[in-house]
């Protein structure tokens, strides 16, 4: 019990050096801005540690971060097996997949009013399936490895990405539109010199928004049959084996890569959409 309440102690002195950290005279400095978020982050840690050590909960209901620690640092080379496997093979592979088919068939809705009335209803439809449902099939029609995993990815993928490509292609204003033909430009000059780049803040939303599901849809695939690798059959396995440290292990695998992918989207989309007021 005095683990518990020096949990909450932490959790009050951290609460406070936070506030006046963000309400400070450097407030806007960077050193801030990630130092806040730093030691929030340290804190819960710290406070799962201490609840689980000082009620002596079992690992199997909730194993404590040193225990995680200590399963990572002994089991890299199956955990990075298991990354590739699963983020580079399966979620990378469908993501690029799903993005390019996405992009081309957008310039076919763009162009053809009777595409976009048919195609987006069916895709509202197909994105609303749910991927218990798909996935199976999938891994049925394109075997147990990565190739069954890239499928499911590219399917959730897609859909995401088609929608925010069409309206992002929408964006422009007649006027700009009217403007750009003045001066005798075809329609891909017109696309490629105006339309795409007012379109590029949608489409890194969309592409945002899929880095998330690519590795959700990769790890839920590898559930329903896959080769003896991978995120979802390592979690899958070490739960029969109530190896909850490894569960968790993987786990932290997949939010540091969820993480990094996104932030690196993040990044190439502030390079590109500097001039989007969304990046002031």
């Amino acid at each position: 019990m005095p683990l518990v309440i020096a949990a909450f102690l932490l959790w009050a002195g951290a609460w406070f050096l936070n506030v006046q950290l963000a309400n400070g005279r450097g407030a806007d400095t960077r050193a801030v801005r990630l130092a806040v978020p730093v030691i929030f982050g340290l804190t819960l840690v710290a406070m799962w540690e201490l609840i689980v050590r000082g009620l002596a909960l079992p690992m199997v209901i909730l194993p404590a971060p040193s225990m995680i620690g200590a399963r990572f640092a002994t089991s890299i080379p199956t955990l990075w097996t298991d990354f590739v496997q699963t983020f580079v093979k399966g979620a990378l592979s469908g993501f690029a997949i799903g993005g390019l088919a996405a992009f081309f068939v957008a310039i076919l809705v763009d162009r053809s009013d009777f595409l976009r009335r048919g195609i987006l209803p069916v895709g509202s439809f197909v994105a609303a399936l749910p991927i218990v449902g798909t996935a199976p099939i999938l891994v049925m029609w394109y075997g147990f490895d990565w190739q069954s995993k890239a499928a499911v990815v590219t399917i959730m993928v897609f859909f995401p990405m088609l929608v925010n490509i069409t309206a992002g292609l929408q964006e422009t204003t007649q006027m700009q539109r009217d403007q750009i033909k003045t001066w005798a430009a075809s329609y891909w000059q017109g696309l490629w010199k105006l339309r795409l780049p007012a379109a590029m803040p949608f489409v890194f939303n969309g592409l945002k928004i899929s880095s998330t599901l690519a590795l959700i849809g990769a790890i839920v695939a590898e559930f329903f049959g896959s080769p003896i690798a991978g995120m979802g059959f390592r979690i899958s396995t070490s739960v029969g084996q109530l190896a909850l440290d490894m569960v968790w292990a993987e786990i932290v695998v997949a939010a540091l890569a969820g993480s990094l992918f996104y932030g690196g989207i993040a990044l190439v989309e502030r390079w590109v959409t500097y001039w989007h007021p969304s990046q002031r």
